[in-house]
Order: structure tokens, then C-alpha cells, then sequence
């Protein structure tokens, strides 16, 4: 019997006009409207909007987290259950939602409150490297000082996080196909969020999680787990944690999973775990034309 993932894309999936075949769709309005409620503003018309506000930290990740909730409830209402979850940075609270964790009114409230504290976030750099040598990485970033593996997305993929000197550093010391910097307002995912952690944090102990119906794989800690107080501590420790989805990657074959169904705008996960996991049985979910009929 096929035992299946769904795992939920974060920041950099988001494109304009995305979630389009859904804005107008009876299920989903419900789900809008509350969500303008809570943010002030309407997730459509900032994904409809040409001057790519959409990509606007503010707005991308109360974006992706309301259309990939509504894609999470079409699946169920069409008979549809994951046997693990699992979400890159953002895609984690969709994935507390998935299991039952989180209301989607508090996940949302939350990552409303994570995407202004990490707009306002202005201290260091990120930047991705593509085809490196690991071992040459791993000793400059163990040798440089304020800088950290921020996304360890593949064997071959990665994001570091830390002050400009210091990733700069790195980016000039090791070998690789390609290195740039990302278009983010400060340096997500290190220990240089410490202080929007902590407030963050402020909002988060409020929040009641329940125990998760179906086992949550978290970026810090790549183990199945279901318990809400395990579940919660994950999610504190990650917006100054490593987002770890290569490990999350080969942990999926262990729990005898063999299909994988990315649920969320663009194929950004399934593009980067083929490469980890080349067996696993890749789908993907954007929209409503890839439920098929119900």
C-alpha cells in the first residue's frame, strides 16, 4: 500500500497571479474573507497585483500559507489523507495546520506576525550555493565566525545566513558552480533573528497547539513527531534554525514513504528532493486543475 507525504513550499515559490483558479471557487471564499479579516487586506487582489507585491515579505507568506490551507481543504474534502507532513520555513505552519496542530485563523495570525518581524529584520545577508564541495563548506563555515547553514536544501543546493562580511567570506573561499546573494531584508534562519525570535516567541506561547494527527517532520528537528509541546518548541527554534530538508528528505523512505505530494504554488521541493531521493514518487498540487474532478 502507497503511504504518502504532502510537503508545503515556503518563501520563493510565491508568483503573481498564483492560486488564480481558486479566488472565486464557493469552498475557498470562506477562507479569503477570513483571512482579509485578519491581515487587512485581500490575498486575491495582492496575487492579482502587476507590481509583484506578492513578493513583498509582508505579503508572500500569509499569501502561500492562505492558498496552500484551501488546497490542504480540498484535498481532505476529496477523501484525501497524508500519512507524514512536512513544510520548508513558511510551509512548516501549513503543515501544523494539515495535521490538525493549528486553527487556520491562529496559523494565519502567527504568520502574519513572523512575516512583519522578518520584513523589519535588517542585519546581514543570505545567498544560495549551487555545486560545491560539502567537506570545503562545512570547514569554512566552522572556521568563519557569524555565519551558519541556513537551508541545507540538497547535497548540491544551499543557503547561508549571517552578517555581509562573513557570508561574503564564504562565498569567496569555497569552490561552486554558482553563488549569489538573495533579495531578503536580513539574515532569516541564524542566530541574527535572535531578537525577532524572541518576540515572535511573545505571540507564539499564546497559541494552543493540539496534538498533531498525523506525524509533522520539523525543519530543525527532521523526526516524526505528533506531540504539541514537542511540536511547538520545533517551530520556536525555527526562525534562528536550520531549515535541514535534506535530511527531512531522506527520512521520508525511512517511515516507508514513497510518494510525495508537494501541495502549494510552483515545484520548487519536488525540484530539489528528486535530486536526494530519486525514487520517491514526485506529485504536485498548485491548483485546482491538479485535484481533478472531484
Amino acid at each position: 500500500m502507497t503511504k504518502t507525504a504532502w510537503v508545503f513550499p515556503g518563501q520563493g515559490s510565491q508568483s503573481m497571479g498564483m492560486g488564480a483558479d481558486l479566488y472565486e471557487l464557493p469552498a475557498a471564499k470562506g477562507k479569503f474573507a477570513q483571512a482579509e479579516q485578519i491581515l487587512g487586506w485581500s490575498v486575491p487582489e495582492i496575487c492579482r497585483s502587476e507590481d509583484d507585491k506578492v513578493s513583498n515579505t509582508l505579503y508572500t507568506q500569509p499569501c502561500l500559507y492562505t492558498i496552500e490551507s484551501i488546497l490542504v481543504d480540498l484535498l481532505h474534502d476529496r477523501g484525501q489523507q497524508p500519512d507524514l507532513v512536512a513544510g520548508h520555513s513558511l510551509g512548516e505552519y501549513v503543515a501544523l495546520y494539515a495535521a490538525g496542530v493549528l486553527e487556520f485563523e491562529a496559523g494565519l495570525r502567527l504568520v502574519k506576525r513572523r512575516a512583519e518581524l522578518m520584513e523589519q529584520a535588517s542585519e546581514g545577508i543570505m545567498a544560495a550555493l549551487l555545486g560545491f564541495d560539502r567537506a570545503q563548506l562545512e570547514q569554512q563555515i566552522a572556521e568563519t565566525p557569524d555565519v551558519v547553514l541556513a537551508n541545507d536544501n540538497n547535497a548540491g543546493q544551499v543557503v547561508i545566513s549571517g552578517t555581509v562580511a562573513a557570508v561574503e567570506s564564504v562565498m569567496a573561499n569555497v569552490k561552486s558552480k554558482r553563488a549569489v546573494k538573495l533579495n531578503v531584508s536580513g539574515a532569516f534562519h541564524s542566530p541574527l533573528m535572535a531578537e525577532a525570535a524572541a518576540e515572535f516567541q511573545q505571540v507564539l506561547s499564546a497559541v494552543e497547539f493540539q496534538p498533531a494527527r498525523i506525524p509533522v517532520l520539523s525543519n530543525v528537528e527532521p523526526t516524526p513527531a505528533t506531540d504539541a509541546d514537542i511540536l511547538k518548541a520545533r517551530l520556536a527554534q525555527q526562525m534562528t534554525g536550520s531549515v535541514r530538508w535534506r535530511e527531512i528528505t531522506l527520512a521520508l523512505p525511512e517511515a516507508g514513504i514513497d510518494r510525495v505530494v508537494e501541495v502549494g504554488p510552483g515545484k520548487v521541493l519536488t525540484g530539489i528532493m528528486k535530486r536526494t531521493c530519486s525514487d520517491l514518487r514526485l506529485e504536485n498540487v498548485g491548483g485546482l486543475a491538479d485535484l481533478g474532478e472531484e
